[in-house]
């Protein structure tokens, strides 16, 4: 399930449920070559993954929210970007040309 991510509440909400199963967030630019790569890479992992909740941030569409991202999971924002998250805290992150289904399969189903 993919929910795109527009305000603070929506992370919030999206990082409680990390508590109870890992979460994926996808951190998106739509004016990137490369993101746009990565951004199918996480729809064809996601049209198999239903069970998985994930979060999709456009993240000049909402810097602030994608700079909250940064600060609260203390990643460096790196666009395209995937961040696995249990129990609110990072457990995996790629980026660019690391962003692959395959990638997103095994970091989130071990």
């Amino acid at each position: 399930m993919v929910t795109e991510l527009g305000q603070p509440e929506d992370l919030e909400q999206l990082l409680e449920r990390s508590r109870t199963e890992p979460i994926l967030i996808f951190k998106h630019s739509t004016q990137c070559s490369i993101s746009t790569a990565a951004y199918n890479e996480f729809l064809e992992f996601t049209s198999g993954a239903e069970e998985i909740s994930c979060g999709l941030i456009l993240v000049l569409e909402n810097r602030p929210l994608s700079t909250a991202i940064e600060t609260r999971l203390g990643i460096r924002h790196e666009s395209p970007q995937a961040i696995v998250v249990e129990n609110g805290r990072p457990i995996w992150n790629a980026s660019h040309w690391s962003i692959t289904a395959g990638a997103l399969r095994r970091a989130l189903r071990g």
